[in-house]
């Protein structure tokens, strides 16, 4: 990933994306590991990352992650899942994030020079071209090594850059546990 010490830079995570191609590499990601590396390739602006949370549960999987990137100079943006009951009678969730990425990338957008996407949501083309239109540089983080691969085409064809996450976490990951929950522990 090209960084330059000067430039303002931030983050935006798409969990739920970034979990399921984490998943797909069976590999966990470091993220203290990762975000003290780029503060010291770059000016990290902020680092924002956005999940939905079930609300009223005794015991969430995702409570740890979220606590522990909360202490880590993570910015956390969650909102509850929603239940709802499909035609045939399946129970439901939905809890896409896509608007709150969109709004705080653009908000931030005069305020940075590169902004890293950790997501292979083909939805976020149109929101890279209008940060893009602001001057700000664009890199797409998500994996073409999965199956199937995570990255829509068209998304990494309109980031300025495109890294592949098994690359990543050569420097920032290792293999995933047996467990189903995220972890959250660090490499020291």
């Amino acid at each position: 990933m090209r960084l330059y010490p000067s430039e303002r830079l931030a983050l935006f995570i798409d969990g739920a994306n970034l979990y399921s191609a984490t998943k797909a590499l069976n590999a966990d990601i470091d993220f203290k590991k990762m975000i003290d590396a780029l503060r010291e390739k770059a000016v990290l602006v902020r680092a924002h990352y956005y999940t939905a949370v079930t609300e009223g549960e005794e015991f969430s999987p995702i409570r740890p992650l979220i606590d522990f990137l909360g202490y880590n100079g993570f910015t956390l943006v969650t909102k509850p899942v929603k239940r709802f009951t499909d035609a045939q009678g399946h129970t439901r969730t939905k809890g896409n994030m896509d608007i709150e990425i969109a709004v705080d990338m653009l908000e931030l957008a005069p305020n940075i020079d590169h902004a890293i996407l950790f997501s292979g949501d083909g939805d976020f083309r149109r929101l890279v071209q209008a940060v893009q239109a602001k001057g700000v540089r664009v890199t797409v983080v998500s994996t073409l090594k999965s199956q199937p691969p995570m990255i829509a085409d068209d998304l990494r064809r309109q980031a300025d850059d495109f890294v592949e996450l098994a690359d990543l976490l050569q420097n920032y990951g290792r293999a995933r546990s047996q467990q189903a929950q995220p972890s959250v522990r660090t490499f020291d």
